[in-house]
């Protein structure tokens, strides 16, 4: 349906020119819609009504736009095309300045502000849309375009797809854990930057460095940031870096580009290398709006190569300014509490410190004396019951002494030979020697008769 207007148009162009080289007059006061807007006059800038040489009529640049524009706004009506968003912009106005695409060709597309509030999702690049609206020209750079007045989803573009399965097989495997990732050390004395060695990325994150902190090392670790090789070139320097040990976090970026630029750094060989990582990593690929599945498995995003630098580069003034304060403050407080000691020691004099002194002495004194008091008289109260006990028992042991009974007049009696005490007449036979021990001298005698005393007994 589109093309019976366009080849419409081309034929009243040509009809057009061919009656103005003719000379054929139209109605009074009725112009050629297609010139519409213009005039012969040359002084003017005009249409010059003919070559001096040829005779063909001259057109300036600005006059063809003007005359296609017109076509185009008149011939051609409302359109409904479907593609890929690209290369996606948004204006500090609120309009939209995007790419459509397919496999074959693009053209230029602008979905101004008061359009644009009524979408109801954000564009982004990959998105794949269907726009209606009507195909002009810009005059300024001479290129056709289309002004959306609608837009909406028609899916998601093959990349997008294809970048949401990744991302949601790898945080199955626990890539995007929050639980894993680690903190940005305080100050690093290396930062190391895995990017293109040419692109303007690097030369913001060397300026920024410098100037936030000239006491920080920089490593640069080159490679291609998009491309075929760009992904195993991106994830070898990372886990070189590792390896070697050679920086205490990781800047892992590039500058802005398409969604296709920024592919690299979503391909799994990197997302892996990044999340594998021992030193902490800043992801830091294009601008705020663009994004990569990096971003989800660094330890830090970044919105911007300047930002990351920002992050992992303490800002020496401040840390500086910060030590100032804290040692001010410190002799301040230290100079206060002194301060404080010496008013409080000047209101005594030798006198009163010994008088404040004794006054704490004087009750701990008088409880050592009489905690004194009571140990002595405890010892000897002690002294006392144990003498008692020791007078009991030397009665005791004098009572059942072998001197005390023999004092009575009994005295033992033992085996002359043997030495065996004897107890009983049965210990003893007639003839044997005895000796008898009184308190006194020892008595030896012989043993005439016994006697068991048995009779008697019975």
């Amino acid at each position: 349906m589109g093309d019976l207007p366009f080849s419409a148009s081309i034929e009243a162009i040509r009809a057009s020119i061919q009656e103005r080289e003719a000379g054929s007059a139209r109605p009074s006061g009725q112009r050629d819609p297609v010139f519409s807007g213009f005039t012969a006059n040359p002084k003017s800038g005009g249409i010059k009504a003919a070559n001096e040489t040829s005779g063909d009529p001259i057109y300036s640049v600005s006059q063809i736009t003007q005359i296609i524009k017109n076509l185009l706004d008149r011939e051609l009506p409302p359109l409904c095309i479907e593609g890929e968003i690209s290369n996606y912009k948004a204006s500090s106005m609120g309009h939209y300045y995007f790419t459509l695409k397919d496999d074959k060709s693009i053209i230029q597309a602008v979905l101004f502000k008061g359009k644009a509030q009524y979408l109801n999702f954000v564009p982004k690049d990959g998105m794949t849309v269907r726009v209606k609206g009507r195909i002009s020209v810009y005059a300024a750079r001479g290129y056709h375009q289309i002004t959306v007045d609608t837009m909406e989803l028609a899916g998601q573009g093959d990349i997008l797809r294809m970048l949401e399965e990744r991302k949601q097989r790898l945080a199955m495997e626990g890539l995007f854990d929050q639980e894993d990732k680690q903190p940005l050390p305080f100050f690093p004395e290396t930062v190391g930057v895995v990017t293109s060695p040419t692109g303007a990325a690097l030369r913001d994150i060397l300026q920024i460095t410098k100037r936030r902190n000239h006491k920080v090392n920089v490593v640069i670790l080159p490679c291609a940031v998009q491309g075929n090789d760009a992904a195993p070139m991106i994830a070898s320097q990372i886990r070189r870096a590792n390896f070697y040990k050679m920086c205490d976090v990781l800047i892992v970026g590039r500058g802005g580009g398409s969604l296709e630029d920024l592919l690299p750094f979503s391909e799994e060989c990197v997302v892996r290398a990044v999340a594998e990582s021992e030193i902490p990593v800043v992801s830091a690929v294009g601008h705020e709006i663009d994004w990569a599945l990096s971003d989800f498995a660094a330890d830090m995003r970044a919105p911007t190569p300047s930002a990351a630098a920002e992050l992992c580069t303490p800002l020496l003034d401040e840390i500086v300014s910060g030590l100032d304060r804290v040692k001010n403050d410190l002799i301040q407080e230290m100079q206060k509490k002194i301060e404080n000691k010496r008013l409080l020691i000047r209101n005594f004099s030798k006198e009163n410190l010994e008088l404040h002194f004794r006054s704490i002495e004087q009750p701990y004194i008088a409880r050592f004396e009489d905690a004194k008091e009571i140990l002595v008289d405890n010892i000897k109260e002690r002294l006392k019951e144990l003498s008692l006990r020791v007078e009991k028992a030397k009665i005791t042991l004098e009572a059942a002494s072998p001197h005390a009974i023999l004092d009575r007049g009994y005295a033992m009696v033992r085996n002359k030979d043997t030495g065996r005490i004897i107890r009983n007449a049965t210990d003893v036979s007639k003839g044997s020697l005895i000796e008898i021990v009184p308190k006194e001298g020892i008595i030896t005698a012989r043993v005439e008769e016994t006697d068991f005393l048995q009779e008697e007994n019975e």
